[in-house]
């Protein structure tokens, strides 16, 4: 009979340990954005960050693909999010920008990164609900940690197009905006997941989805800031598309 203590020195696969650390990677880029933010080099620290939101759509992917999911990584995995995506995103902004308005600039960029942690621990809780329908899965309720990070910093990205140094002029409408990001995290608008998209794709789809990716990554890489502000936009422009899904998958749902 095998022995607690030989439980706890038993090998552990590879499969649970590079999801991890992919997670860790985007966590050290996530706290050395506030480290090139707190020195001003902002287009570095902004960039640092949309590093963190890439690795974050792999290490869960890839833990689904090997099948290397985990307690220990789920909860990694959310204070790594807190870090990158509540934590420096608010701080960035607050530097470039809210510093202006003092104190009430700092409520602001606190109310970005509590507003994040809540979105993160209704999250968590929601993963043991056993009665949502399997439908449910393909929507967010309100905008993931990610998304909420990359809009937040919007007004970074127009900043660094009009070669604006700090947004200290422009404090009191990013004000405004921030905390509408902040509350669209903590919503319950359904926003499109993603999640659910199995490993297989059609085979008509493959060609405009490796063409589509391709070009997003090479204007992402020749114009970084212009690609973020589109990817912006776009996400904004799908919200009304989401709900309106939502609320068709919530008819069929209940006529059944």
């Amino acid at each position: 009979m095998e022995t607690s203590q030989n439980k706890r020195f038993k090998n552990v696969p590879v499969r649970y340990l590079l999801p991890n650390l992919i997670t860790l990677l985007a966590l050290c880029s996530g706290v050395t954005a506030i480290r090139l933010g707190i020195e001003g080099r902002y287009e570095l620290a902004v960039g640092a960050i949309i590093v963190s939101i890439v690795l974050d759509a792999v290490d869960g992917r890839l833990a689904r693909y090997l099948k290397g999911t985990s307690r220990f990584g789920a909860e990694l995995d959310s204070l790594a999010d807190f870090i990158n995506f509540g934590v420096a995103p608010a701080i960035l902004i607050y530097i470039w920008s809210l510093d202006a308005l003092k104190t009430r600039g700092w409520i602001v960029a606190l109310a970005l990164a509590v507003c994040c942690a809540l979105r993160l621990a209704r999250f968590n809780v929601a993963l043991d609900d056993e009665n949502k329908p399997a439908w449910s899965g393909a929507f967010f309720s309100g905008a993931p940690a990610p998304a909420g990070a990359g809009l937040a910093l919007a007004p970074m990205y127009l900043g660094f197009l009009f070669e604006i140094e700090n947004g200290a002029a422009y404090a009191p409408a990013i004000a405004g905006y921030v905390v509408a990001v902040s509350l669209l995290m903590i919503s319950r608008i359904p926003t499109f997941s993603g999640k659910t998209s199995g490993p297989r794709i059609r085979r008509d789809f493959v060609m405009p989805i490796v063409g589509g990716g391709a070009l997003a990554i090479v204007c992402l890489i020749a114009f970084p800031w212009e690609t973020l502000t589109l990817f912006a936009i776009l996400y904004v422009a799908m919200i009304p598309v989401s709900m309106m899904s939502y609320r068709r998958h919530k008819a069929k749902d209940a006529a059944a």
